[in-house]
């Protein structure tokens, strides 16, 4: 199963080139290990086959830590990007809302937005970007050291592309995970269909 895959644009074509190609090959062994799980039926005693996923500490606004155990007991899906992105986060966050609201208010469901640039990106302000699409979704931040955790623990590609002025943007694998209530990795979540279509895959894990 092959894992979709964006990246915001480089403003040099050389640079944008030269990120594909590394882009391309971290995403073909993500893609294999992808391709790789069965459909065996996730519980309290499965392990992922891939190993997606694992414990994380991070931070939202307000100061709350937010821990792999406290999504737990409810499947959620979560979703690596940043607030400086120019167009693949927002679409994707407003893709997910609406999936959210095809399952309606009482589905017991989280996402969460987990930055790939926590240089910019501080907890509040993850916080603030992700209510704006739905409250269920759960901005993160924290310090890089807890990024690069969690960002090995999903296999997630993330790469600074220079830009003008001393600028720059992230090039980063844009797969959502569909996580079970156990937070073992079931597959990569499919977007690009119709918000009732993609609910209606979520309502079994419910």
């Amino acid at each position: 199963m092959a894992a979709p895959t964006k990246s915001s644009e480089s403003k040099t074509p050389r640079a944008l080139l030269l990120g594909l190609a590394a882009l391309a090959v971290v995403l073909a062994a993500l893609a294999i290990g992808l391709g790789s799980l069965g459909g065996g039926k996730p519980g309290a005693g499965s392990s992922s086959p891939a190993g997606i996923g694992g414990p994380f500490r991070l931070e939202t606004g307000g100061g709350r830590i937010v821990t792999d155990a406290d999504v737990r007991g409810a499947p959620y899906l979560a979703f690596f990007g940043y607030t400086h992105c120019p167009d693949v986060c927002p679409t994707t966050l407003f893709q997910i809302s609406e999936v959210l609201r095809a399952l309606g208010p009482d589905a017991k469901i989280k996402a969460l937005f987990i930055t790939v640039d926590p240089e910019r990106d501080t907890p509040e302000l993850m916080q603030r970007y992700a209510e704006n699409f739905d409250p269920r979704i759960v901005g993160l931040s924290g310090d890089r050291a807890a990024i690069d955790k969690v960002l090995a623990g999903f296999r997630v590609y993330a790469r600074k592309a220079a830009g003008a002025n001393g600028d720059y943007t992230m090039d980063h694998s844009a797969v959502i995970y569909l996580m079970d209530r156990y937070g073992k990795f079931v597959r990569a979540f499919n977007l690009e269909r119709a918000p009732e279509q993609a609910a209606a895959e979520l309502k079994p894990l419910l």
